[in-house]
C-alpha cells in the first residue's frame, strides 16, 4: 500500500522559506515517533474545504468550482516525504435542503472505517457574519458521529481571511467576535463542560486560499497580521497532535453506536433486586396478612378446641 503513495512533489511549489518550515515541523513529529498524519476536513458546503486541501498539498488534487456542487464522496489525498506520510481527507458538505444530509454523513463514516483520525479541521468562512442553525446541526452531527473526543483533536479553520471587516469594527475585533461565536456553538454541540474548557481550548486558524493573497518578501502567502498562513496552520496542527489527547480510531462500534442488546444490561441486577424487595416481598407479606385475618371455618375451630382439650 505504501508503494502506491505518491511522493510529495507539491511541496516544491512553496517558497523556500515555507518548505524549510514544513520539513522542520514534520521532522519534529518524527522525533515524537509520529510518521503518519491523517487530517479530516469537514464543514458545510462552499466554505473552502477543498481549496484548503489543495493549498496544503501544493497541488490541485481535488476539484474546486464555484458553479458546481461538491463531490458526493470523500477523497483521501496521500503524499510521502522523507519517510513521513501525509493523508488529507476532503469531505462533501453535510447540509442539503437546510438539514444535515444523513446519507452523506453515512458515506463519510463508511469511508473512514478502520482509519485513524489525528486531526479534524472544522472549516468555515471568516466572512460569515453570524452563527446559524446550520452550524449547530453540523457540529452536533460531527459530535454524534465521532464522539466529543474528536474536538480535542480539532482546529477551527476560517477561510477568506483577507477581508475588510464591517463598518465600525477593526480586523482583530471582528475576528475575536466571529471566533468566539463559533467556538461557543462548538462547545455546546460537543457538550464540553465549563471545567473542561481550559483543557479543551480549540485553536482558531486563519486561511486565505485566493491567488490574490498578499505575500511577504520570501514569497509566502500571508495573513493581515503578516504571518505566513500555511506554515502557521501546519504548526498548529502539529501542536494539536502533541497535546496528549487520543487520536480517533474509526471502528465499526463508533460508526454503528453501541449494541442495542447490550444497552442498559448493567441495570438488570438492579431491576431484579427492585422487583424482589419492592414488589414480590410486599405481595408475600400481604398474602400472609390476609391469611392471618381470614375467618376460620367452624370445623377448624372445633378441631382446634378438641386439640386444646387433649393437652
Amino acid at each position: 500500500m505504501a508503494s502506491q503513495i505518491r511522493e510529495w512533489t507539491g511541496i516544491q511549489q512553496f517558497p523556500a522559506a515555507t518548505q524549510t518550515k514544513l520539513l522542520q515541523l514534520l521532522g519534529k513529529l518524527k522525533q515524537e515517533n509520529v510518521s503518519t498524519l491523517t487530517i479530516l476536513v469537514m464543514g458545510k458546503g462552499g466554505v473552502g474545504k477543498s481549496s484548503t486541501v489543495n493549498s496544503l498539498i501544493g497541488e490541485r488534487v481535488v476539484s474546486v468550482s464555484a458553479f458546481q456542487s461538491e463531490g458526493p464522496r470523500p477523497v483521501m489525498v496521500s503524499r510521502t516525504r522523507a519517510g513521513f506520510t501525509l493523508n488529507i481527507i476532503d469531505t462533501p458538505g453535510l447540509i442539503e435542503g437546510g438539514y444535515v444530509n444523513d446519507q452523506a454523513l453515512q458515506i463519510i463514516k463508511q469511508f473512514l472505517l478502520n482509519k485513524t483520525i489525528d486531526v479534524l479541521l472544522y472549516v468555515d468562512r471568516l466572512d460569515a457574519y453570524r452563527v446559524d442553525n446550520l452550524d449547530k446541526q453540523v457540529i452536533k452531527a460531527i459530535t454524534d458521529s465521532f464522539g466529543k473526543g474528536i474536538w480535542r483533536r480539532a482546529l477551527v479553520v476560517l477561510t477568506h481571511a483577507q477581508l475588510s471587516p464591517p463598518d465600525g469594527l477593526n480586523y482583530d475585533e471582528f475576528l475575536s467576535r466571529r471566533s468566539e461565536a463559533l467556538l461557543k456553538e462548538v462547545r455546546l454541540g460537543a457538550r464540553i463542560k465549563k471545567q473542561e474548557l481550559q483543557d479543551s481550548a480549540i485553536p482558531v486558524v486563519l486561511v486565505e486560499n485566493s491567488g490574490r493573497c498578499r505575500t511577504n518578501d520570501d514569497g509566502e502567502k500571508i495573513l493581515p497580521s503578516g504571518a505566513a498562513w500555511i506554515p502557521n496552520l501546519v504548526e498548529i496542527i502539529t501542536e494539536v497532535v502533541s497535546n496528549g489527547s487520543k487520536a480517533i480510531v474509526v471502528d465499526k462500534k463508533l460508526i454503528e453506536g453501541p449494541n442495542p442488546n447490550e444497552k442498559h444490561k448493567f441495570l438488570i441486577p438492579l431491576l431484579l433486586a427492585f422487583q424482589y424487595f419492592f414488589i414480590v416481598k410486599p405481595i408475600q407479606r400481604a398474602i400472609k396478612g390476609d391469611i392471618a385475618k381470614e375467618s376460620k371455618p367452624l370445623w377448624e375451630l372445633r378441631d382446634m378446641g378438641l386439640a386444646r382439650h387433649r393437652f
